[in-house]
């Protein structure tokens, strides 16, 4: 989607498709005083995505392909420094989604409330844990994607003994709509979601229909907020998710440095693709740097 938008405004498109990864050419120098100047060569097509994914390399082939793969991160790593560049996400910038936990102690500093979590690998813990609350959800403590689900006394106290292998992240179940923003440099552009799900995203496999989407217009104040917060990460393009709780208070989950944002634009017609290429494209920087307040949603 991002790609044909580009196409569309213009722009010389090189993408990197994972099935000619081994047989790609990718060449990256720095040069000038402190590494000033860059330059290099790509030579391929497609869409970047591991290697490791790709099935049916032959192992010659799977150590180039990983070669390559890893230049074009040094890339990314690099090229925003260089000038007139754009990059959305880098890698290192990325890195803090990879613990939920770390991640949400940044949050809180941008205003946002975070719900009472506990990473444990002690049953007696966790139950004190969901007594306290008067119940609880759990998901994945890292980056990796897991199926929000919340707590039942009954399946789950006998489970528990499992966590002494593997710790798991426990929350206070909050109540109230979830609102997804996704942040394109200074702009936003948030979804409400109707959903009686725990996780919306698996509505169907949890409450036999799937959750409804619509765009949403944001206070101005939370906007302003959620712009900050995906800039202060190094984040330009992000999804940001929040809930409405009934008290007024606005808890955030996390930010997703990699947002699949198909979903949302597709439902509801916000124009995310658009946004992003006109951001690649565009002379102003990550989100508040630029000095503007981003625009009231349409």
């Amino acid at each position: 989607m991002v790609t044909r938008a580009l196409a569309d405004r213009g722009a010389d498109v090189v993408a990197v498709d994972p099935r000619f990864l081994a047989r790609a050419t990718v060449e990256l120098a720095l040069s000038g005083s402190g590494g000033s100047g860059l330059s290099g060569v790509i030579r391929t097509g497609g869409r970047p995505v591991e290697p490791d994914f790709v099935p049916g390399l032959a192992p010659a082939e799977h150590d180039r392909a990983r070669r390559v793969h890893d230049t074009l991160l040094s890339f990314t790593e690099v090229a925003h420094a260089m000038g007139g560049r754009r990059i959305a996400n880098p890698l290192s910038a990325m890195a803090s989604n990879m613990s939920k936990p770390y991640q949400a102690q940044l949050i809180a500093r941008h205003g946002f409330y975070t719900p009472a979590t506990l990473v444990s690998d002690d049953p007696d813990e966790v139950l004190g844990f969901v007594d306290l609350h008067r119940g609880a959800v759990y998901k994945s403590a890292s980056g990796i994607r897991s199926v929000v689900t919340a707590f039942d006394p009954v399946r789950d106290t006998g489970r528990l003994e499992r966590l002494r292998w593997c710790p798991v992240q426990f929350q206070e179940r909050l109540d109230g709509p979830d609102v997804r923003v996704h942040v394109v440099g200074d702009r936003t552009f948030a979804v409400r979601v109707d959903s009686t799900a725990v996780d919306y995203r698996y509505a169907r496999d949890q409450v036999g229909v799937d959750a409804r989407l619509h765009a949403h217009r944001l206070d101005d104040e939370v906007a302003e907020r959620c712009v900050a917060l995906a800039c202060g990460l190094g984040l330009p393009f992000a999804g940001v998710d929040l809930k409405l709780l009934p008290d007024g208070r606005i808890a955030c989950f996390e930010v997703n440095p990699a947002p699949g944002f198909s979903w949302y634009e597709s439902e509801t017609g916000l124009p995310i693709a658009a946004a992003v290429a006109d951001w690649l494209l565009g002379p102003v920087s990550c989100g508040a740097r630029s000095g503007r307040p981003p625009p009231r949603q349409r």
